[in-house]
């Protein structure tokens, strides 16, 4: 199966870069990225050591519903491009461990799909949910609990 992975959207990225607000309301907060552990989920490459970025909270739907979680994601702050291909990031390799979930086409969990692997495993893992006709899309997060991208299926 091929699969099609995602950063998130470039135009909503380029609102909060330009000031807009997150899915708290409020506008992102400007840092200076400590550490390897800053991944921006526009372009799925982990932001250098003194980089800006921006840290804001983001909601990977469209709408609010019980299953529509919020959390806390990096971008850079400068403009990047967004990450679309075939394959994951090398660095997911190093997500310990790393969760999956399969979502429905209403957006709502398929419970029976969540998954923790181990980040050499990910590939594999979205595969096996994505085989099944009632999976629409799989979401990967940190062990944490932070959204890190989105994979579907690939258009043939």
């Amino acid at each position: 199966m091929k699969l099609a992975v995602r950063g998130i959207d470039t135009e909503f990225v380029d609102s909060i870069r330009g000031g807009g607000v997150d899915a708290n309301g409020q506008r992102a907060l400007r840092r200076k990225a400590v550490g390897l552990a800053n991944p921006c989920r526009h372009c799925l490459q982990l932001i250098a050591e003194s980089d800006d970025m921006l840290v804001l909270a983001y909601r990977p739907f469209d709408g609010t519903h019980p299953y529509a979680e919020v959390g806390p994601i990096f971008l850079h702050q400068h403009a990047c491009p967004r990450y679309e291909a075939d394959r994951l990031p090398a660095w997911f390799a190093h997500l310990q461990p790393a969760l999956v979930r399969g979502y429905a086409p209403d957006d709502w969990i398929r419970y029976e799909t969540g998954d923790v692997v181990a980040g050499s495993e990910l590939f594999a893992s979205c595969e096996r949910i994505l085989s099944s006709v009632d999976v629409a899309y799989v979401h990967i997060r940190s062990k944490y609990n932070c959204f890190q991208c989105r994979v579907d299926r690939a258009n043939p």
